[in-house]
């Protein structure tokens, strides 16, 4: 990404979120609705009838984990290949965990569950397509590496 002059790879925190602001929304979000369903013990209707209790708890830690997991991959201060590794893995499952609810909805609310279904399903679509993109990072990184080149240090150009 080239920024005043210099191409740059690894940025602030500005740098690191103006691009992926609904990424950083969603992750930001989910550990707080893991948390607040587990300690509040509340179950959406949904959730309660779809999954066995195993997996819906599985389903609210993953929340939680999910959040945290993406939000340390996005601003990890080491290799940045760590970093996108980290965020890949939280990613793909969040799109997981939000195709889950919206199978779940779907199956006890039927229609009536459209706009939720088609909200949750957005943020799932969203997370396999911010995968794909990690993944291509990644294959660039690789190719980089191979070349003899380092792409996180700043260079004039």
């Amino acid at each position: 990404m080239l920024v005043q002059g210099k191409e740059r790879v690894v940025g602030g925190f500005h740098d690191r979120t103006s691009q992926r602001v609904f990424e950083f929304a969603v992750l930001g979000t989910a550990p707080v609705c893991g948390v607040l369903l587990t300690a509040l013990d509340v179950h959406p209707t949904s959730v309660e009838v779809a999954m066995p209790a195993v997996v819906r708890i599985g389903w609210e830690v993953g929340l939680i984990v999910v959040g945290l997991a993406g939000l340390l991959g996005m601003f990890w201060p080491g290799e940045l290949g760590t970093g996108l590794g980290i965020e890949l893995a939280a990613v793909l499952m969040l799109g997981a965990l939000a195709a889950m609810y919206v199978v779940a909805v779907l199956a006890v609310a039927g229609a009536q569950a459209v706009v939720a279904a088609s909200f949750v399903g957005a943020v799932a679509v969203g997370s396999w397509l911010r995968s794909a993109e990690i993944v291509r990072s990644l294959r660039w990184l690789v190719r980089m590496h191979q070349a003899g080149l380092d792409p996180c240090v700043e260079r004039r150009t």
